[in-house]
C-alpha cells in the first residue's frame, strides 16, 4: 500500500497540520483553514486522507515475523505513574546478551507506527521496548485525536519518569548487554534529549528524530553521543537547533546533526503524508550504524 501522494498540496497545509498536532491551534481551527484550500480545487477529503495517519500504512514488519517476539511487559516507575507498560519485541534468531534500544513515541501514545519501529530494530538484531505513556490511562486508544488530549492531561514530569524507569528496566534487562540507546520522534525526540541530560551514564547512544532539547540547565550534563535528525521545513524545532548545537559543542559531546532537504516534521512517520521514503529510509539507515557503533 502506498500513502496519498502529497508533492501537489501547498507547504501551509503541512504547517496547519504540525501546529494542530502540537496543540498551537484546535481541530476546528485546523479544518477552517484547510477549508480555504477548497477554491484551489482540493477536496476536504483529499486534503485530511494526506495529512491524517492511515496506520495499515506503516506495517513494515509483520507483527507475526518469525523472527521476532513481541511482549507487553510492566515495570515498576516509583517517581512516575507507579507503574509502566510497553511493547517488547526481542530477535529469536539472535542469542547471549544483545544491544538495547528504547523507542520512544511521539505526543499521543504507542501508536501502530511506533510499535513497527520497535519490530524492525528487533529484526536489525536489537532488543527493542516501547513505552506508553498512556497506560495509566488504559494505553492508546486507537486513534490519534484522542491519544493526543490524553497523552496532554497526564502530569509531564510523571511521564518524564517514566521513561527514565523505562529506560532502567530495559538496561537492566536479562537480555541486554548493558549499553543502552534510545530511538524517538517528536516528543520522543524530546524525551531522547531529555534521558541523555537527566541522568549522563543512562544512555549509551540517542537518536532524536525532529525533538526539541531538554532544559538549558541540564544540557551541560550530557556525555552520551548523539545523532540529531532534523527536516529542513520543520521551522518550529529547527529554531531550537543554533542554541542546543552551542551548549553540545561547550559540553565536548559527540554529536552529528543531519538536516534532510525538503522534509517535513514527522518525515519518518509512514503513515501520513510527511513520509518522505527517501530521507526516511536514509535516516533510518544512519540510525542503525549509529546503534552498531555505540552499542555492540
Amino acid at each position: 500500500m502506498n500513502i496519498p501522494q502529497s508533492d501537489h498540496i501547498p507547504q501551509e497545509a503541512f504547517d496547519w497540520y504540525d501546529e494542530y498536532a502540537h496543540g498551537l491551534i484546535d481541530r476546528r481551527t485546523f479544518m477552517k483553514k484547510l477549508g480555504g484550500l477548497a477554491a484551489l480545487g482540493f477536496t476536504m477529503s483529499m486534503l485530511t486522507s494526506t495529512l491524517m495517519p492511515n496506520y495499515a500504512f506503516a506495517e513494515q514488519v509483520s507483527f507475526n515475523d518469525d523472527d521476532l517476539t513481541a511482549t507487553y511487559e510492566e515495570f515498576d516507575s516509583p517517581k512516575g505513574h507507579g507503574k509502566g507498560k510497553g511493547y517488547l519485541v526481542v530477535p529469536t534468531n539472535k542469542s547471549g546478551k544483545l544491544p538495547v534500544v528504547l523507542v520512544i513515541h511521539e505526543n499521543r501514545g504507542l501508536n501502530p507506527y511506533v510499535k513497527d519501529v520497535a519490530r524492525r530494530l528487533a529484526k536489525a538484531g536489537f532488543v527493542a521496548f516501547a513505552p506508553d505513556a498512556l497506560e495509566p490511562l488504559g494505553g492508546y486508544p486507537g486513534n490519534d485525536d484522542e491519544g493526543r488530549a490524553m497523552q496532554k492531561s497526564l502530569d509531564r514530569e510523571k511521564i518524564q519518569n517514566d521513561f527514565v524507569a523505562a529506560a532502567h528496566f530495559l538496561k537492566s534487562h536479562a537480555l541486554s548487554n548493558g549499553k543502552l540507546g534510545a530511538v524517538g520522534f517528536c516528543f520522543g525526540g524530546y524525551i531522547v534529549n531529555y534521558l541523555a541530560a537527566v541522568e549522563p551514564n543512562l544512555l549509551s547512544a540517542g537518536v532524536p528524530f525532529y525533538g526539541t532539547p531538554a532544559s538549558e540547565s541540564l544540557q551541560k550534563n550530557i556525555k552520551a553521543p548523539l545523532l540529531i535528525q532534523l527536516g529542513e521545513l520543520d521551522k518550529r524545532v529547527n529554531a531550537t537547533w543554533p542554541g542546543y548545537e552551542e551548549n553540545l559543542k561547550s559540553a565536548g559531546v559527540a554529536f552529528t546533526m543531519h538536516m534532510y532537504e525538503g522534509a517535513n516534521h514527522g518525515f519518518h512517520n509512514d503513515s501520513t503524508g510527511r513520509y518522505d521514503k527517501e530521507n526516511a529510509e536514509l535516516a533510518w539507515q544512519r540510525t542503525l550504524q549509529f546503534f552498531e557503533k555505540h552499542l555492540a
